[in-house]
């Protein structure tokens, strides 16, 4: 078919349609499309409502911590959540206020590479309330540089581990009296690559961030796996979370987030193959919400549904050593006493 005279040399859009390429086009876009759903991973349908119940969020300024905290003010809860300094908390309050259309949203300073900076926290929370429903540790730091906390730890092991336990320890009595309590632990797979031995500070020509990481997230699936069986006669119920790969800020500290020029290159294909942080947020709301994460404990949950522990978990021996010396670091009592 000849194209019209008033089209000169171009393409005929009929003799287009007639070809192949609307078939391929269609294909590579539908292709394209069911890559990107499955990347963004399952999600939590409850529709359950939360009012009369109060949460802790920790990391609540950005990321996963931020849309957790949104969504669960939406249903109905009051939240509480962190930032590091007094600036950022009011800020955050204001935009999760303003995102969820509720005014039940605290956010209070909060920093996790301080010991004295959490039980300023606790002691504030618990002048305000007497119950807490649900606990999320979901604050963390991904392999950044050498640093030795006031407190003497290296910082990973002190902001993704020792602060949660710390958290907790001075938080349980108040978990304990509110009914169906649940306590989160925002892990990574990373922890299945982290080798023993625990220490409170390696050498610094002996840090490797990356082995520093993976051995903080494992020490945090020991305790969760630990303060279950603890707990187990009590109606506290802990479990850990992978939220799996998100397009957040804990990849800061990484090389490609360092250079602009690289990080703008890349930020297509990460956004194509990263979740966002509302879909990373599902497999938390879910152990939160699920009526089967109420009715187990000590579990580890990965896209909204419930998966195997890596083999060293189930080491008692190595559990119930980092249990004790832990409680020497933080200073603490036998949490379950």
């Amino acid at each position: 078919m000849a194209s019209p005279p008033f089209m000169g040399n171009l393409p005929n859009p009929e003799a287009i349609f007639e070809s192949w390429w609307p078939i391929i086009i269609g294909i590579i876009g539908g292709v394209a499309f069911a890559l990107r759903q499955y990347m963004r991973g399952a999600k939590c349908i409850s529709d359950l409502k939360l009012e009369d119940k109060v949460a802790i969020v920790t990391g609540g300024g950005s990321g996963i911590g931020k849309q957790l905290a949104i969504d669960l003010a939406k249903r109905g809860c009051k939240v509480y959540t962190t930032a590091r300094t007094q600036e950022q908390a009011q800020t955050t309050e204001k935009e999760i206020r303003e995102q969820s259309k509720s005014e039940l949203v605290h956010c209070i300073a909060c920093e996790l590479h301080k010991f004295s900076s959490i039980r300023s926290f606790v002691s504030a929370f618990k002048k305000k309330e007497d119950e807490l429903h649900y606990l999320v540790h979901n604050a963390g730091v991904m392999m950044c540089e050498y640093n030795k906390t006031e407190d003497g730890f290296e910082e990973q092991f002190q902001v993704n581990y020792l602060a949660p336990f710390l958290m907790t320890s001075m938080l349980l009595d108040t978990l304990k009296s509110s009914t169906q309590s649940r306590v989160l632990l925002t892990v990574a797979p990373a922890y299945k690559l982290g080798t023993p031995p625990f220490m409170d500070c390696p050498p610094q020509d002996k840090y490797n961030p990356g082995e520093a990481y993976a051995l903080s997230k494992l020490a945090l699936v020991l305790f969760g796996f630990t303060l279950a069986e603890k707990l187990k006669d009590d109606d506290v119920h802990v479990h850990s979370v992978l939220p799996g790969v998100v397009n957040t800020n804990i990849y800061r500290h990484l090389p490609f987030r360092k250079s602009a020029f690289v990080s703008l290159s890349f930020a297509p294909f990460l956004w194509f193959l990263m979740k966002s942080d509302e879909d990373g947020a599902q497999t938390l709301l879910y152990a939160l919400l699920s009526e089967s994460a109420g009715k187990t404990t000590g579990k580890i949950y990965k896209e909204c549904a419930e998966v195997e522990f890596a083999d060293i978990i189930k080491n008692e021996e190595l559990r119930d050593a980092l249990w004790k010396q832990t409680i020497k670091w933080t200073k603490q009592k036998e949490l379950t006493q």
